[in-house]
């Protein structure tokens, strides 16, 4: 007899012979048994996982002496006749050679005749999906209603190439890829059964590269067999298929994990150097971090791994350095580049910048993980202190001014000042304060004692609420300053080489946080307004005498640096007072000091204004 080859000789003849589809030959036998045998069926599954093979099974059990049954003889004649493919009631046609409307024609002239010998005629068509379209119609109302004597088995891989019409009249088994423990258990029987030593690390190596296809992984056993002879070990294989060793992926991913670039780049150098190929040593990778997800997900469950028992070891190490967030963000990278390598003229250029950033990704922490602890921090932190539990330091406070002047003065009452007031809930309009009442260095009005309180009062607790706001808000804020509080009226008052961040105050929304935190503070605001005052310069304004009242001036774009001219009484006019710069001072003052380092900017120019 002539030789044949291991994934024919070792074929399976019966249901039980069929490795890793119980699901499908199970729910055959009892069909049998409950003698509920349906007219079409359709075997969808990757190649080489057993179509075919089951559906010839199935032919078996339904032709054989006294049948159907699902228990057969194997030396029933109608059942060797089936096994060596001459049976004239089984009949297997190939449908890429056979797919035009005038074979399915010719199929269904002939479906009427009954059997030479057996209890049922069976069409196995394979590759059903080759079919065309006029032919699948064709074979729509044959299909549907055939004789009773008449059965049909299709097999394909593509299942979305079969029209819907078809798959509507079937009943639809899918195959599975069959694990990689079950192939290595079913190599090893073979190669005990062919007198050939194979080592473990082989066979695992073997499964690895069949993916799933038992008929793949037979034929390179075969393969391997007659290359080495009687004894096989895990670097012929390796060598075969282009894999890295167990070792070899194992030390690599633990490198990725411990964030070690040099090793990492080190190893995956000597696998391309060593031939190895990339696309399958990204798909290994990411096959073992896979498992190691599971195995962390899962506390240990080694149900749902699909690996050697080997690497339990490794995975359990492994797991201690690392945490699932890390893997998921290590495997988005290298999936990304598995996707991009095949469009990619320098491979190893791609990958090596891939293992770069998946090592950098894996101590990545999302925004959301960072937005979710500030609010933590903001909820522990209260407003105990400026710090706030942990969160950034709270900006510094506004340098002392000498009293006496227009700087210890809330700038907000300066008219003419260019400002923009914003308000949460209606409030009593604000009286104006007359100027002098600020600045005069004679005993304070009871007002004036009240506006100090109060400015004093929020001077304290302004520091948490910047603090509490969000990050672009607490940036902002962090250039401005209270002014004063008035019958809920707050004045915040912004530096004038940051005026223009008043603009951020435009979103209502904004707004209505900064009252809510000011209100929990302990800050009774209902209005807000926002303007603009250089606080450098106010040290060399000349207060203007105590005009009788200020009126509400509107905003003007220009820009301000000192107090226009006081609403005084009619008897009275007076020219504004020009400023005086001391250019020195100018540069050293804290403020300016401080937007300099902000912006990372530099003094061109310094001019005086009227």
């Amino acid at each position: 007899m002539s030789y044949q080859v291991i994934a024919r000789k070792y074929r399976p003849q019966r249901f039980a012979d069929v490795v890793g589809q119980e699901h499908v030959t199970q729910t055959l036998a009892n069909a049998i048994n409950q003698q509920r045998i349906a007219h079409a069926y359709l075997f969808v599954g990757p190649r080489g996982t057993g179509k075919t093979t089951i559906a010839r099974i199935f032919a078996k059990a339904l032709n054989a002496t006294g049948g159907p049954k699902a228990e057969f003889d194997d030396n029933d004649p109608r059942v060797k006749e089936i096994t060596e493919g001459r049976s004239l009631d089984v009949l297997e046609i190939d449908g890429a050679s056979n797919r035009g409307i005038e074979e399915i024609r010719e199929l269904r002239d002939t479906v009427k005749y009954a059997p030479a010998s057996s209890k049922y005629k069976i069409y196995i068509i394979d590759e059903v999906h080759m079919l065309t379209k006029e032919a699948f119609n064709a074979l729509l109302k044959t299909l549907e209603e055939p004789p009773e004597h008449v059965k049909f088995m299709f097999a394909t891989t593509e299942p979305e190439k079969v029209l819907a019409t078809i798959l509507s009249r079937c009943q639809r088994f899918d195959l599975r890829r069959i694990p990689a423990k079950l192939i290595v258990q079913h190599l090893g029987a073979i190669s005990q059964n062919e007198g050939v030593t194979i080592e473990d690390a082989a066979l695992h190596a073997i499964a690895r590269g069949s993916e799933g296809c038992m008929r793949d992984a037979e034929s390179t056993l075969d393969q391997l067999i007659s290359f080495c002879g009687n004894s096989i070990v895990e670097s012929d294989v390796l060598s075969m298929f282009g894999l890295a060793a167990r070792a070899q992926l194992h030390a690599l991913a633990e490198s990725i994990l411990r964030g070690e670039v040099e090793p990492s780049l080190r190893q995956f150098n000597d696998l391309a150097k060593g031939g190895k190929d990339l696309g399958r040593l990204l798909g290994d990778l990411l096959n073992h971090f896979r498992n190691l997800l599971i195995y962390s997900v899962a506390k240990g469950d080694l149900s749902l791994l699909d690996a050697a028992e080997a690497e339990i070891e490794t995975f359990k190490n492994q797991s201690a350095i690392t945490s699932p967030e890390g893997l998921t963000r290590v495997m988005e990278i290298l999936t990304d580049c598995e996707g991009r390598l095949r469009d990619t003229a320098s491979k190893k250029i791609l990958v090596e910048v891939s293992l770069i950033k998946a090592i950098q990704a894996r101590k990545a922490i999302s925004i959301d993980s960072v937005l979710e602890k500030l609010n933590q921090l903001r909820r522990d932190g209260g407003g105990a202190t400026g710090n706030g539990g942990g969160s950034a330091p709270a900006p510094s406070p506004a340098p002392s001014r000498p009293s006496g002047t227009a700087a210890s003065l809330p700038r907000s009452a300066a008219p003419g000042s260019a400002a923009t007031a914003t308000s949460a809930a209606p409030a009593a309009p604000r009286s104006p304060e007359p100027l002098a009442m600020q600045s005069a260095p004679a005993a304070p009005t009871a007002q004036s004692t009240v506006i100090s309180a109060a400015a004093s009062d929020i001077q304290t607790i302004w520091p948490n609420v910047v603090d509490s706001m969000g990050m672009l808000m607490r940036s902002a804020l962090a250039n401005a300053r209270p002014m004063s509080l008035e019958s809920g009226l707050l004045t915040i008052a912004f530096d004038e080489p940051h005026k223009d961040q008043i603009s951020l105050f435009d979103d209502i929304r904004e707004r209505e946080s900064l009252l809510k935190r000011l209100n929990d503070a302990g800050c009774r605001a209902l209005k807000l307004r926002f303007t603009s005052a250089n606080l450098g310069l106010a040290t060399e304004i000349e207060a203007p005498a105590p005009p009788a009242a200020i009126p509400q001036a509107a905003p003007t774009p220009q820009r301000q640096v000192a107090p226009a001219k006081p609403a005084a009484a009619p008897e009275a006019k007076k020219e504004p007072t020009p400023i005086i710069i001391d250019k020195e001072q100018f540069k050293n003052d804290p403020l300016i000091k401080k937007a300099l380092e902000v912006f990372k900017g530099q003094i061109v120019e310094v001019r005086g204004a009227v």
